[in-house]
């Protein structure tokens, strides 16, 4: 678990601190599961504890790789569109392959968001006009809720009395 908590220093260090403990809080909803269990669909919708994690990857390419870095599709270490395809998880990736490769797309952020100061600014057909600032809060704000989800699934995975019949 994540201990190094930064709560007085620049805004940068806080703000790329309280990011890289709700991506560690969003793996942490997975550690220890099977394969099996981490694919338990246990809401009608996608989600299950692994998609949770490859929907996390992609959102970091997505808004890193493609948007700030400008890269290609084709030049992103994976999925990288805006839709429900980000929830998709091949038959044969496990557990630890979606959670390293969530890591890696994690350490890439990191290293694009680094040549950017918060108050750069780029237009997103979506959003409009958005700073780095802004889209690292997004990141905290996405992965804070995801973890969330994933608590609740793992609450169920964990709690026979919970447990629901897959959908």
């Amino acid at each position: 678990m994540y201990t190094n908590i930064i709560a007085s220093d620049a805004e940068r260090s806080i703000i790329e601190d309280t990011l890289d403990r709700n991506r560690e809080a969003l793996i942490e909803t997975v550690r220890g599961l099977s394969d099996t269990d981490a694919r338990r669909r246990l809401v009608a919708s996608l989600t299950t504890p692994i998609s949770l994690i490859k929907h996390a990857a992609a959102a970091e390419r997505i808004w890193f790789q493609r948007f700030w870095a400008g890269l290609d599709e084709s030049e992103c270490d994976g999925y990288s569109r805006r839709h429900e395809g980000t929830f998709a998880v091949a038959d044969d990736e496990s557990l630890a392959d979606v959670i390293a490769e969530f890591e890696r797309a994690s350490q890439r952020s990191r290293e694009i968001a680094s040549r950017f100061d918060l108050d750069d600014h780029k237009d997103s057909p979506r959003e409009g006009n958005v700073s780095m600032r802004w889209t690292l809060l997004l990141m905290i704000q996405e992965f804070a809720r995801h973890a969330g989800h994933g608590d609740i699934l793992r609450e169920q995975i964990d709690n026979p009395i919970l447990r629901q019949p897959n959908l």
